[in-house]
């Protein structure tokens, strides 16, 4: 059995590092206008994987931050996993062969899961597939539209698709520092039978210890942003918490 994996967030806003407040665009605090100086913090504090969001991309402006992640790739020693936009086979390519360990895989899921199928044979166990729900309710499209379904029936399609793992974040929770949605989370991570992450609500260690605690199968780690950012929660203790626990996968 491995530790759990704390992921610090990087979420880039016209080449800037940002969080939104569940989600909405026109809530966002900008935390630094160096990302690669966020993202060294971060490795120099103990993290060996990060996750950057392309915001922009997630709406459509696929290149806004590109000179930013490329940047990022070229001055950390450590895993990158990279989501936001990325919908087609193109895309992919493009970032895996920029340097990025895994990709993460949204709004494509929903609308053309023939695509991801092909992907995940071209590109295997480099694909984890994000699942973003208000509720149960699933959102798509940088969470501005509905998905057309619930998460729970989602999760329980991804492993035909072929993606190694999940990522489910509650909407409603992200940057609001309110705790995560554990149960929704262990829902998600039993109907996809996948390695799954949690993200969204993540406020100090409180939460990573109840994480820890929770000991539900396929979970393995966390996403955590704005508590970082914004001193609530210190990531060396949280790592700390994470790699003496073994995850129940």
């Amino acid at each position: 059995m491995s530790p759990l994996t704390l992921f610090p967030a990087i979420d880039l806003k016209d080449g800037r590092c940002v969080r939104l407040f569940k989600g909405r665009f026109n809530e966002a605090t900008v935390y630094g206008d160096d990302p690669v100086a966020m993202a060294q913090r971060w490795v120099n504090e103990g993290a060996n994987y990060l996750h950057l969001v392309n915001l922009d991309g997630s709406i459509g402006l696929k290149n806004a931050n590109l000179a930013a992640i490329r940047n990022i790739v070229k001055s950390v020693p450590v895993k990158l996993q990279l989501g936001g936009g990325v919908r087609t086979l193109e895309d992919m390519k493009a970032w895996l062969d920029l340097g990025v360990d895994r990709l993460i895989l949204g709004t494509v899921i929903c609308e053309d899961p023939k695509l991801v199928a092909k992907a995940a044979s071209l590109f295997p166990t480099r694909l984890a597939a994000s699942l973003d729900s208000v509720g149960e309710r699933l959102k798509i499209r940088g969470w501005l539209e509905d998905g057309g379904q619930d998460v729970l029936t989602a999760a329980s399609r991804l492993k035909d698709l072929g993606v190694s793992v999940v990522i489910h974040t509650d909407v409603d929770r992200d940057g609001a520092q309110s705790g995560p949605n554990l149960e929704l989370a262990a829902k998600v991570a039993q109907a996809a039978d996948l390695p799954t992450i949690v993200a969204g609500g993540v406020s100090g260690l409180k939460d990573l210890l109840a994480l820890r605690d929770l000991q539900a199968p396929n979970i393995i780690g966390a996403i955590t942003g704005r508590a970082i950012y914004e001193g609530t929660l210190d990531l060396a203790a949280g790592l700390k918490i994470f790699n003496e626990s073994p995850a129940s996968l």
